[in-house]
């Protein structure tokens, strides 16, 4: 890992108050619920990509900004959204529209979610932000506190958290179905690197840094999407929709799905902080993710939970099968199993939803269900399974979103740490109540970083 030095990086601060005075340590200001007898007032970050779902799914609540550095991606929001309004910076726009804005959805690349979900909250806004919360932990922690100071109402973009299935598996565990769980692990073969473009992890095998300067598009305003990154030109291995797998930009693949995929053993668990994370990787570097990644993280027990260690496998990499699991049953190419002294939790993951959870032999799901033994469905359902929908209605005075930032924001600690991990080679001790990795110094400058005024 190698640490560069850049005279333009300040702190998150100055890139605030260079153009409004709004920066870490601001005046407070305090989220507002809005009326459930009018439309949320939203404003968008991103208008591409993931926001396409977004924008669907909140249709029906008033648009009323559209934010882009890429004037093709607004014009199309525009089709659908026409009496928005445009801008290229997400700052101007939270400024020249502070009265007319309730909530702010954060569809970006990664390494911006913290700067524009960060002024959103501090302005009083409430936030709906794409996973992975941020790029960082110490970014996910400053978020996660800044909300609560702020009192807006928060929702990560992992929409499993609502569905049945999640809900259904914690169920199973807090009623001891399997026992003692002291072992778990979540895989996806899915979106491995290649060479077909369509791919978002597309990088040329081994991963290299271009170095060819085509001309920046017309249409895009690169300072702005580089942000709060060091400088670079541009390229389209980047821009659009093939940042994923640039350390600066994105989170790699456990950043793009670990918050969906892990989600269902990291509630049923009741995880929050890992105390240490282990990695291993094939095709990675300095800046690009790697092709595979093996990543496992240690938790202390939680009350009456005994410690349990949690892996992920990703990528083209062999996933061990789940004792007991009935010789005539396949493996998802995406899923998750809990292990436990008397049998297994499985479900495999379509999309990035757990789906369908079993209890494993067979033979004792059949047990339980025969005789009555499967618990009641104690906690809440989303009406659909709707995660737009439970943050709009949480906006106007509903129940928290359940994937608000007290549980998405440990959630994407893991996810961050499993990366810093990668990123060093090294086993990782967390503290994470001091936000710092005790045992390898070097790995800090990856826990907090600084960022470019642009």
């Amino acid at each position: 890992m190698k640490r560069r030095n850049f005279t333009t990086l300040m702190s998150i601060g100055v890139v605030f108050t260079s153009i409004n005075g709004f920066g870490m340590g601001s005046p407070k200001r305090f989220g507002q619920l809005a009326s459930k007898d009018r439309k949320l007032r939203i404003a968008m970050v991103g208008s591409g990509g993931r926001a396409t779902a977004t924008q669907k799914a909140l249709k029906n609540e008033e648009i009323v900004a559209l934010c882009d550095v890429d004037s093709m991606a607004i014009a199309t929001a525009l089709q659908k959204f026409p009496k928005a309004r445009q801008f290229k910076d997400f700052r101007k726009m939270l400024v020249a529209m502070d009265d007319q804005i309730d909530a702010v959805v954060v569809t970006v690349p990664d390494h911006m979610h913290f700067p524009v979900a960060m002024m959103a909250i501090q302005m009083g806004k409430h936030v709906f932000v794409e996973k992975p919360l941020a790029h960082n932990p110490w970014e996910v922690r400053q978020l996660q506190l800044a909300a609560k100071k702020h009192k807006v109402v928060t929702q990560l973009g992992n929409q499993g958290h609502a569905a049945e299935g999640c809900r259904l598996v914690k169920e199973w565990v807090d009623a001891g179905l399997i026992g003692d769980i002291k072992e778990a692990y979540i895989w996806t073969r899915r979106l491995i690197p290649g060479t077909d473009e369509g791919n978002r992890f597309f990088c040329p095998e081994p991963p290299v840094r271009p170095t060819d300067t085509p001309p920046v598009p017309e249409t895009l305003d690169w300072n702005l999407w580089l942000g709060i990154a060091p400088p670079r030109p541009y390229n389209p291995a980047y821009h659009p929709k093939r940042w994923r797998r640039c350390w600066e930009f994105g989170s790699g693949r456990l950043g793009d799905l670990g918050c969906h995929i892990i989600d269902a053993a990291f509630y049923a668990l009741s995880l929050g902080a890992p105390t240490s994370a282990a990695a291993e990787t094939t095709g990675g570097t300095d800046e690009y993710a790697p092709a595979k990644e093996k990543v496992t993280w240690e938790f202390d027990a939680r009350g009456e939970m005994p410690p349990v260690t949690l892996t992920w496998y990703g990528g083209d990499i062999e996933v061990p099968r789940p004792p007991l699991l009935d010789q005539a049953r396949n493996m998802s190419d995406q899923g998750g199993a809990l292990i436990g002294e008397k049998g297994t939790i499985m479900w495999p993951v379509g999309g990035s939803t757990c789906e369908s959870p079993r209890i494993v032999p067979e033979t004792l799901m059949q047990d339980l269900a025969r005789n009555k033994k499967l618990p009641p469905k104690t906690i809440p359902r989303v009406p659909e399974g709707n995660h737009w929908q439970e943050w709009v209605d949480g906006c106007k005075g509903g129940p928290l979103p359940g994937s608000n930032f007290d549980h998405s924001g440990p959630l994407s600690e893991v996810v961050t740490t499993g990366n810093v991990a990668i990123r060093v080679g090294q086993k990782i001790e967390w503290n994470s109540k001091k936000l710092k990795v005790t045992n390898v110094p070097e790995a800090n400058a990856l826990v907090r970083t600084m960022y470019r005024v642009f």
